[in-house]
């Protein structure tokens, strides 16, 4: 989606929260969202309680998606990483095992029952296309302008190819953060720009380890040990989602509420499993398990889902 349309739904879950990003926001009376003035809705904080957030937000997962029309990544997604700040082999092996191993899924499957407006399926086909590293070139506070920045100087480098099929996430490490509100109104949050003429998808995903563990967070223990990363995993999903089936904002969310599938079900891990050192777990890629959130699916009938079929 647009950066003018980016979600800011914090998860306020104690025990795990992922967030949502959405496409356009048009609020109601019972809406969490207010407005901005700059084009996009983000949660009202007036609202007291997390438990009445989670309430009201749950309700409103009530409301279908639609189609309006945009862009859909129907094709095959080439997934780039942007590792920003300083980085343990650890940490980085999960997102890297989870990017090696989401596409062809029966979880990301589920992306699958979306059509773009002519009809044809997103495939289940991602692909782990390129990484580089930014040792933190912008420093460790950054506005929504430096992280197009760092993608659009990764390209431009020849670091990362220009891929108008590439979906670019930047991932910070735990002590870097988004000034416009990561951990208080995001946990991550994908959109669109144009660089060197073509339409290019990126994600922010923040590291919540030591800054917001409590609303961006993993249980604890976490399936891989690796708290920040494991909850990174769950926050790279939805984003990967999101942008797979609303890249620019215009194609598939709910109408009342600006909803996109991976809203649809954030926080929303159904079944859940125990790992060897007792960590919930709900998927597992390759050979490691995650505690990643539901997606919404289309068929039989609109759900959130683990898996699809």
């Amino acid at each position: 989606m647009k950066l003018n349309r980016k979600l800011v739904v914090l998860a306020l879950s104690c025990a795990y929260a992922s967030v949502a990003l959405a496409g356009a926001v048009k609020g109601s009376s019972d809406s969490v969202y207010k407005p901005t003035g700059k084009g996009w809705g983000e949660l009202d904080l007036d609202v007291q309680t997390h438990a009445q957030r989670a309430a009201t937000l749950r309700a409103q997962r009530t409301a279908n998606l639609t189609n309006q029309g945009g862009p859909v990544m129907t094709a095959p997604k080439n997934v780039y990483y942007i590792w920003y700040g300083t980085w343990d082999a650890a940490s980085q092996n999960v997102l890297t095992n989870l990017g090696n191993h989401i596409g062809g899924s029966p979880y990301f499957n589920i992306n699958t029952t979306y059509t773009n407006k002519a009809g044809t399926h997103v495939q289940n086909v991602v692909n782990y296309a390129g990484t580089t590293t930014d040792s933190g070139s912008l420093g460790t506070k950054l506005s929504d302008a430096n992280i197009e920045t760092i993608v659009a100087n990764k390209i431009n480098s020849g670091a990362l190819p220009l891929d108008a099929n590439g979906v670019y996430f930047v991932l910070t490490d735990k002590n870097t953060t988004a000034t416009s509100g990561f951990c208080t109104q995001y946990c991550g949050w994908h959109t669109n720009a144009t660089i060197n003429g073509q339409d290019i998808k990126y994600a922010f995903i923040g590291n919540p380890e030591t800054q917001c563990a409590s609303s961006c967070g993993a249980n604890t223990p976490s399936p891989n040990n690796t708290p920040g990363a494991d909850a990174m995993a769950s926050i790279l999903s939805h984003e990967l989602e999101e942008a797979t089936t609303d890249p620019d904002g215009n194609a598939w969310y709910a109408l009342s509420n600006g909803m996109e599938n991976g809203d649809k079900c954030a926080w929303n891990f159904g079944a859940t499993s125990t790992a060897a050192n007792g960590a919930a777990y709900n998927q597992t890629f390759g050979t490691m398990k995650y505690l990643i959130q539901q997606n919404w699916t289309l068929l039989p009938s609109q759900a959130c889902a683990q898996h699809y079929p």
